[in-house]
């Protein structure tokens, strides 16, 4: 992993612990349980552990583009691509889809170990066609991992987050925080932080978004 900075190393480390611990909480799936509901509505376990794969997939396609030094897209389809992936595996066995999310981390881990400085300083896009700097995708990577491990409701949840991936999300998501609250919302908020009003309860949110350029802002 050449060229890689002292957080881009970081953020690998912890997206292969992530890795790891979310093979260790599927290791004993059964095809019933893959079946059933996940916390995501609509979405079966089938389908939520369908897309952490082939989101890794996405990943080393990126990746490997920068390593050869021709930047391309997330999924070659965009978004239709993506959709009919998932839906097509997400009805897999416990087996097959145990078998995939181990390939497809295993996969994704040696890509790292294949980054160039020139590739890490290189960038794909994702999904929507927005740049995607390689240097911020091992932390979006991390997130996607964390998050949907909480998805899957198999015991994994917020509480068990690494405090590392808690100290940087935490702090991109306060960071972007203005830009979820409409005018009034915002003076509501900031009037409580300051200490000038009791704490806003009826606060509303606009959707919150993962998006590519969020993390090196």
């Amino acid at each position: 992993m050449d060229g890689a900075t002292p957080e881009i190393e970081h953020c690998v480390a912890g997206v292969r612990r992530a890795h790891q611990t979310l093979i260790e909480s599927i290791a004993s799936l059964t095809d019933e349980r893959a079946r059933g509901e996940s916390l995501l509505p609509g979405w079966t376990i089938g389908h939520v552990l369908t897309h952490i794969a082939r989101n890794a997939d996405s990943h080393v396609r990126i990746l490997h583009g920068a390593i050869a030094g021709e930047p391309t897209t997330q999924y070659e389809g965009g978004h239709e691509e993506r959709t009919a992936a998932i839906e097509a595996g997400a009805r897999r066995s416990a087996t097959d889809l145990i078998g995939d999310i181990v390939a497809s981390c295993t996969s994704l881990d040696h890509t790292y170990d294949e980054m160039t400085a020139a590739a890490w300083d290189s960038h794909g896009r994702n999904a929507g066609g927005e740049v995607w700097p390689c240097a911020a995708m091992p932390f979006h990577r991390w997130r996607e991992v964390e998050l949907h491990h909480v998805d899957l409701g198999l015991g994994y949840r917020p509480s068990d987050w690494p405090d590392d991936y808690v100290e940087r999300e935490l702090a991109i998501s306060l960071r972007l925080l203005p830009e979820r609250l409409d005018e009034g919302d915002r003076r509501a908020m900031l009037a409580w932080l300051v200490g000038r009003s009791g704490q806003p309860y009826s606060i509303d949110l606009a959707p919150w978004q993962g998006r590519p350029d969020h993390y090196l802002r």
